[in-house]
């Protein structure tokens, strides 16, 4: 990051936050809206008193405040890598993280003051309870795994911030197929024993994507201009990351804990160790990572209530992932009501008005939905619950350390799909590096 003096001419709030420093207010998009309270309700309801307004405590204040700031050291990276061309610092990026800093000859200062951290993790990391947390976190339901990555979905595409983030970059629309494939290779790699150690291959990965999101913050802070920071705050933000993560790991759990599969406190606080180390890893500052399960869901609160509401990006992306039906033939009438059933879970696992705010520009919008979401309750109530008959019979410590013993089962699925469908339109690895170009220019890769 430039110095903060330089930084005044830009804007007030265009620098990273230190200890002590007073807390900036929140960018003036990110207010409470009604559309998301229905979720925050489901999975923080047995909890905290979710209102229309999330609460006001240190953490959600200092939410706000990183909400201006991205990834300090990564972002310094990627603009010392703009200046000898980012095929060169890539060379050097994965020369230190697969044979350490010390084997780079002439390393940049900012790749040294990034492997100063990658290298040493923080004090309140115990590996221990990360592999315990990882275990609860894959030992989840079915129906459980589906409500985060709905909820996942929903935040993606009609959240504000991220919906506007992946709409200007075009790869939805573009190259669904691979960023799918990203997206899915990494969630399942993060399932594995020891993943963030530090010689992991899925360790080198992750920081690959770190610097992938790095890339796309300063395209689109030099495309999108000041003005939009000033209302929106910085793209791919640091605490919309650890809003992220808070959400990723809590969201499984808690929605089995609502279903009828309790959770101690003390099974919760190792999901949240998991997924804050994982956030650790991915650049968040240690001031913002939450120590508990509590912490978690208070962020998670803030975050979801301040998600804003679905922008012209939604449409864009939506449009063209539903372009192929229509309502002028018989057959794609027919094409549309199918679509009751998928429409149905989206609106269980979010809302329904979040449903439609996603499909609002679609052929897909007066499709009639019910009786599906409570189709999809009894289901997905079932599921849970036989799961927590599981973990009363006998061996069920044996065999929640078995299903977990390489890679979370649902993900490695997910994932053959997922290769399945970019391998038909020649895509065959992940070796996270779309952004390359796109860091180099100020020009928007549609």
């Amino acid at each position: 990051m430039q110095p903060l003096n330089e930084l005044q001419t830009r804007h007030p709030y265009d620098y990273c936050y230190r200890p002590g420093m007073e807390l900036r207010p929140p960018p003036p998009r990110a207010v409470p809206s009604e559309l998301w309270l229905g979720p925050r309700k489901a999975m923080l309801g047995p909890w905290i008193d979710v209102r229309p307004e999330p609460m006001d405590t240190p953490l959600t204040r200092l939410m706000a405040d990183h909400l201006w700031q991205g990834d300090e050291p990564m972002d310094d990276l990627v603009a010392a890598f703009r200046n000898m061309g980012s095929a060169g610092g890539r060379r050097m990026l994965n020369q230190a993280l697969a044979h350490g800093i010390d084997s780079v000859d002439e390393p940049l200062p900012e790749l040294v003051n990034l492997f100063a951290r990658l290298d040493n993790p923080p004090q309140w990391y115990d590996p221990d309870l990360w592999e315990y947390g990882r275990r609860l976190w894959i030992n989840v339901s079915l129906a459980g795994k589906m409500a985060m990555g709905v909820q996942d979905f929903m935040g993606t595409f009609v959240g504000a911030e991220v919906a506007s983030a992946v709409g200007q970059t075009g790869r939805f629309v573009r190259d669904p197929y691979r960023r799918g494939l990203e997206s899915s290779v990494w969630f399942r790699s993060v399932t594995a024993p020891r993943a963030l150690e530090r010689s992991s291959p899925i360790f080198h990965d992750t920081i690959r994507v770190r610097l992938m999101h790095a890339q796309v913050r300063a395209m689109l802070r030099r495309k999108w201009g000041d003005d939009h920071f000033a209302h929106h705050g910085n793209p791919i933000s640091n605490a919309t990351t650890m809003g992220a993560a808070v959400t990723f790991g809590l969201n499984p759990i808690c929605f089995d804990h609502v279903h009828g599969r309790r959770s101690t406190t003390r099974q919760l606080d190792a999901v949240m160790h998991y997924w804050s180390y994982i956030a650790y890893v991915f650049g968040v500052a240690d001031e913002l990572i939450p120590r508990s399960a509590a912490e978690g869901m208070e962020m998670a609160d803030y975050m979801v209530a301040t998600a804003g509401i679905a922008p012209d990006w939604t449409a864009n992306m939506a449009g063209a992932a539903t372009r192929r039906f229509t309502d002028s033939t018989l057959t794609g009438r027919l094409q549309i009501a199918a679509t009751a059933p998928l429409l149905g879970a989206i609106a269980f696992y979010s809302s329904e008005p979040l449903m439609r705010s996603l499909v609002s520009d679609t052929p897909l919008r007066s499709v009639p939905i019910q009786p599906w979401p409570s189709v999809i309750n009894a289901v997905a109530t079932t599921s849970v619950r036989l799961r927590a008959v599981d973990n009363f019979l006998p061996g069920a410590r044996r065999r929640m350390i078995n299903r977990a013993r390489h890679i979370d089962p649902m993900w490695d699925r997910n994932t053959r799909v997922a290769r399945y469908l970019a391998a038909r339109v020649g895509i065959r690895g992940t070796p996270f590096d779309q952004h390359d170009t796109t860091a180099d220019t100020a020009r928007c890769p549609m």
